[in-house]
């Protein structure tokens, strides 16, 4: 077992964190706070849009379905009337100069996040630098930004704020990092506009999603067919994300026999990773079809999924963004 598997293990399981994560823990919980601190104090400056901007992101390492909540909000507001664009930094990719995405963006360039963002038709920016390339949005037109996986990244000045929580998982032993899963103290809970959570139990003031698919679609050509076609097959699942478990127990619910294959979150795959000699079906998450279209066969299938929220959330989320300040 890895040092990352015996300390997720600890965060969510049952057994302790070791000793030496207390300090660290500790020393984090002070560097971070005192980064809040100063932003708060103004001796670190957040830079103020001329344009809305709602951040989205969660207060634990790991995934949580940011992405998914990101694209369906941007979705709702481009079927309201805005025109939205979404900003990364890009992680996983080499780019360090904000870039706006054309139509085919490479992921080993831009990100994997980024990419599958940018196929749901929407406008994307990335960079180290957010308020620059949220700047690049602007410019081309955007009249709404969403900043995705940005809740701690207080250089870009947010009107919303969303935390996405994992439902089954939620914040684990409630520590900080590295003793626990979390990025920031769970105080900072009450300052976000909406809780979405993703599956599992809801708590009060938890806006409820669920992550839903029923199809799966060919890497090679785009053809499309329901996922009960496999139901009772055994099938290589493939996962490079936040919390691989979760895909590989959602196919199992679909009926599909599975043989895991997880891999570190951003992975960059190499034809070699999927080479499982074998003529099983392989699905893989859409995040991870973006990273190996190029070099797929027949039998690779991306398994899609989209966030379904109330829509009561859609429309206090317009409200929220009509009643911010005027810039």
């Amino acid at each position: 077992m890895t040092l990352a598997e015996r300390l997720e293990s600890a965060w969510y399981g049952v057994g302790r964190a070791p000793w030496w994560t207390g300090p660290l823990a500790l020393l984090y919980g002070l560097l971070t706070g005192l980064r809040r601190v100063l932003y708060r104090w103004g001796v670190l400056r957040s830079v103020r849009l001329p344009v809305p901007v709602v951040v989205i992101g969660n207060l634990t390492a790991g995934g949580t379905g940011k992405t998914p909540v990101t694209i369906a909000i941007a979705e709702s507001l481009r079927r309201r009337g805005y025109t939205p664009g979404v900003v990364s930094r890009g992680y996983g990719g080499s780019q360090k100069e904000p870039s706006l995405l054309d139509d085919s963006p490479d992921p080993a360039v831009v990100g994997d996040e980024p990419c599958l963002i940018r196929a749901s038709g929407v406008a994307v920016a990335v960079g180290r630098d957010r308020p620059a390339a949220a700047k690049l949005l602007i410019a081309a037109g955007c009249d709404v930004v969403i900043a995705d996986d940005g809740l701690q990244h207080y250089a870009l000045a947010r009107d919303v704020e969303i935390c996405v929580i994992d439902g089954v998982r939620r914040f684990g032993n409630g520590r900080l990092l590295p003793a626990g899963p979390l990025r920031e103290p769970l105080s900072r809970l009450e300052q976000m506009d909406f809780r979405i959570c993703n599956g599992g139990a809801v708590a009060p003031g938890d806006t409820p999603m669920q992550l839903q698919g029923g199809q799966v679609s060919a890497l090679v050509d785009g053809q499309s067919k329901p996922i009960a076609d496999f139901t009772g097959q055994d099938v290589h699942a493939v996962a490079a994300i936040g919390h691989p478990q979760r895909f590989f127990a959602s196919l199992r619910s679909q009926g599909l026999q599975v043989i895991e294959h997880p891999f570190p979150d951003h992975h960059a795959f190499v034809p070699a990773d999927l080479a499982f000699n074998d003529d099983r079906p392989v699905l893989m998450t859409e995040k991870d079809a973006v990273k190996c279209r190029l070099f797929a066969q027949p039998h690779w299938w991306a398994v899609p999924v989209r966030a379904v929220l109330p829509q009561a959330f859609f429309d206090e989320l317009e409200g929220r963004l009509r009643r911010a300040p005027t810039r």
